[in-house]
């Protein structure tokens, strides 16, 4: 029952076997704070809180960081190139009007609010990159040393060819390693290879932007791939356990941090389990601002709809595969969080013995990959067996919430009087004997009393109106 996990460096589901043995480094690209964070984003935030948490219920001390970049990186990353175009920050200040660091507060601050409505887990830190420039200038600096960087008129760039000659591979991840001049975007002719990639870029002439730094070779501002890899080594070391993000991440941003961070420090690898999570369609199509589907937590809620609801849609699907979201689905998993809730709420006051049978069951999809569509299945195995009595059931749906993240612990607190729960046990046996009048009488009185009460194939549920 070992914890496994598909690790895009190596491109297989491996056996997780911790760098410690008693601590787990994590780490999570997180969002760069210029708007609202999208559904899709929420994917991968919710995918990394699973992992957290399954490495958790595991028994493992995880150490977790995730990153915020408030350093607003270039629109060419869009284009394929993350060295040109406008500064997204600075984008965002002409739309709203705002300097760049009240976008950037604004946004993260708004990021910070979801996360907990989503009941992610907290890292131990949440790493803003304009707290970490000297971090990021020291890594520039390292690697010129190391001849692993050079100056050109815009910037500071990684050298690849001079990475490989040190014995390194290069686009680890993705395929970087094959781009020629010229094969997906326009060739900059002061750079020594089309794969090199800015460390530093300089603030151009005349202008002033919000966010710009004094460095050794001049004003500007760290390029996007600096900010993980000064931060990560900073606070987990040369090397760690885990790093995740979406699979966009896997073709430009994750290789460059992996070139940059192993160029510096020899250490090989950087990161031993990488795992990305998958895009999220809308309607079979992808998602954009441009489409207008980019769908945020606040449309959801607008909508009457529980945002964990989102963490339920999430696990129907597997991380690793493209997830189709429509709100049919959504309001699908809306319901069916409601029945776990009733059922869970209808159980009892009492909390009894976890059974040893379901939490096998549950821990070995949980730790195959992550089955979280299997996983549910148990708990609804669970939910629907007669042979369970309701105080280990509630145990054991407690125990699987400190998994799936649903909030039931938080719902305990409404204690079902003794009252009522002996009537409901007296209705029960009314219905045994199929004495209809007497047991209607017993759910109006019931009800009376401020409880509802609803009959499954299983059980009784009774909670309050």
């Amino acid at each position: 029952m070992a914890l496994k996990f598909y690790n895009t460096l190596s491109k297989q589901i491996e056996v997780f076997e911790p760098i410690q043995a008693d601590h787990v480094g994590v780490y999570t690209c997180g969002p760069t704070v210029y708007d609202y964070i999208h559904i899709g984003n929420w994917r991968t935030y919710t995918l990394s809180d699973l992992v957290v948490r399954a490495l958790a219920y595991n028994g493992y001390n995880v150490e977790y960081y995730m990153n915020i970049t408030d350093v607003g990186h270039l629109t060419g990353d869009n284009s394929g190139d993350a060295d040109t175009g406008e500064d997204r920050m600075e984008k965002a200040k002409r739309r709203e009007g705002k300097n760049a660091y009240e976008i950037a507060k604004f946004y993260a601050d708004n990021f910070k609010e979801g996360y907990k409505t989503l009941n992610l887990t907290q890292p131990k830190s949440f790493l803003y990159a304009t707290e970490h420039i000297p971090e990021q200038i020291d890594l520039v600096h390292d690697l010129i040393n190391k001849g692993l960087a050079y100056q050109i008129s815009d910037g500071i760039y990684f050298d690849t060819e001079a990475y490989e000659k040190e014995g390194f591979h290069y686009g680890e991840l993705s395929n970087l390693d094959q781009i020629k001049a010229g094969a997906r975007v326009d060739f900059n002719p002061e750079k020594r290879n089309m794969r090199d990639f800015a460390l530093w870029k300089f603030s151009l002439s005349g202008e002033k932007r919000d966010m710009e730094w004094q460095s050794p070779w001049g004003v500007g501002f760290p390029g996007w791939h600096i900010e993980c890899s000064a931060m990560s080594m900073k606070y987990l070391g040369n090397q760690f356990d885990i790093h995740m993000g979406g699979e966009d991440l896997k073709s430009t941003h994750h290789p460059n941090e992996i070139a940059q961070s192993q160029g510096a420090t020899n250490q090989n690898p950087f990161v031993k389990y990488w795992i990305h999570g998958a895009f999220l369609q809308v309607e079979g199509g992808r998602m954009g601002k441009s489409l207008g589907n980019a769908y945020t937590l606040m449309d959801i809620t607008n909508k009457g709809i529980n945002p964990l609801a989102l963490r339920y849609f999430y696990m129907l699907g597997h991380y690793s595969v493209q997830l189709n979201f429509s709100w049919e689905a959504l309001t699908g998993a809306d319901n069916a969080l409601k029945h776990i809730y009733e059922h869970f709420t209808g159980l009892g006051n009492e909390i009894g013995t976890i059974d040893t049978e379901y939490k096998n069951k549950f821990m070995e999809r949980i730790n195959d990959n992550l089955d979280t569509p299997n996983a549910l299945a148990v708990v609804w195995e669970l939910l629907k067996d007669k042979d369970i009595s309701n105080a280990d059931k509630k145990a054991t749906l407690l125990a699987f919430d400190t998994m799936l993240g649903f909030g039931l612990a938080s719902i305990t607190e409404e204690i079902i009087p003794e009252e009522i729960i002996q009537l409901v046990k007296e209705r029960t046996i009314a219905r045994d004997l199929k004495n209809w009048e007497y047991s209607d009488k017993l759910r109006k009185e019931i009800e009376d009393k401020g409880y509802k009460i609803k009959d499954t194939d299983t059980e009784t549920i009774t909670r309050k109106i």
